[in-house]
């Protein structure tokens, strides 16, 4: 038990550091996909590192890679699709869409991990998708950051699941090293046959790299590995359950540094309370239900 709470509330640290993800994006000046590129590099330079300082295992076998590197490409998309819903909307609409992860993550661990589904998650599902119904109906102006954040949140569930099945067996610097290295695979073979190789990249301005380094070491590679590492003790879902909170503290601080370009209609707040609400209440409900 002890464990498990630890694991929790070293989970609640990193969502509060995912939430300051969102802010960045925002502050950094490249566009989505090349912000991407320098993060999942920069991030891929430390996990190697801490590789090599801790001397943690990292030969794995061939096929095992492969399947990191892929995990890694799902990765990179959906952090393409999130930075690139705050760019063309507002940060409150790329998290608030993010919560529903959780409607995802409730069909895909049993089909993926093969275990039952729960009567419970499916309801607190549908909840969450009056939720975005809501939000949908009150900003109809932001219907493309919406639906990019939707594909996000789905991406964002996919890889978590598929991580609970490596982390049985993988330490995880190890599996966020290949997943980052995957994704920054990804990442650069989308930018070349998009031609962007001809221009090359941009050049980061000296606050862009500050924002890059910050985004890659603590907010990726520190971040990302420890949100792996407690999957050891906590399931895919209660670890999706929890990061949902980062709306919560993302749309705070997004208020703090960037005032009134982040104030959304009353309807939003009320779509995104009733996920956020329905988010917070299945811990509760599932616990009564087992006991």
């Amino acid at each position: 038990m002890k464990a498990y709470t630890k694991d929790l509330l070293h989970l609640h640290v990193i969502v509060f550091i995912y939430g300051f993800t969102a802010i960045l994006g925002r502050l950094i000046s490249l566009d989505a996909t090349q912000l991407v590129w320098y993060r999942m590099l920069i991030a891929f330079v430390a996990l190697g590192a801490m590789l090599f300082f801790y001397r943690t295992p990292a030969q794995l076998p061939l096929k095992s890679i492969l399947k990191l590197i892929g995990v890694g490409f799902i990765v990179a998309l959906h952090w393409v699709t999130f930075f690139h819903a705050i760019k063309i909307s507002t940060i409150s609409v790329a998290l608030g869409c993010l919560a529903t992860t959780t409607l995802f993550t409730s069909f895909l661990e049993p089909a993926i991990i093969k275990r039952a589904f729960s009567k419970l998650e499916v309801v607190i599902g549908f909840i969450i998708i009056i939720g975005l119904y809501i939000i949908f109906q009150f900003e109809p102006d932001h219907l493309a950051g919406i639906l990019t954040g939707i594909v996000s949140a789905f991406l964002a569930a996919l890889f978590t699941v598929l991580n609970k099945r490596f982390i049985r067996v993988y330490h995880p610097t190890t599996i966020s090293f290949y997943e980052m290295g995957g994704g920054f695979i990804a990442v650069t073979l989308f930018l070349w046959f998009n031609n962007n190789s001809s221009s090359g990249l941009a050049t980061p301005s000296n606050w862009d790299w500050f924002y890059l380094l910050l985004l890659g070491i603590v907010c990726t590679a520190y971040a990302y590995m420890a949100s792996v590492k407690v999957m050891q003790t906590l399931s895919a879902y209660t670890v999706v359950l929890t990061i949902n909170l980062e709306p919560v503290y993302g749309i705070l601080m997004a208020f703090l540094f960037f005032g009134e370009s982040e104030r959304m209609s009353a309807g939003f707040y009320a779509g995104t309370l009733i996920i956020l609400g329905a988010v917070l209440l299945f811990p509760v409900l599932r616990g009564k239900k087992r006991s």
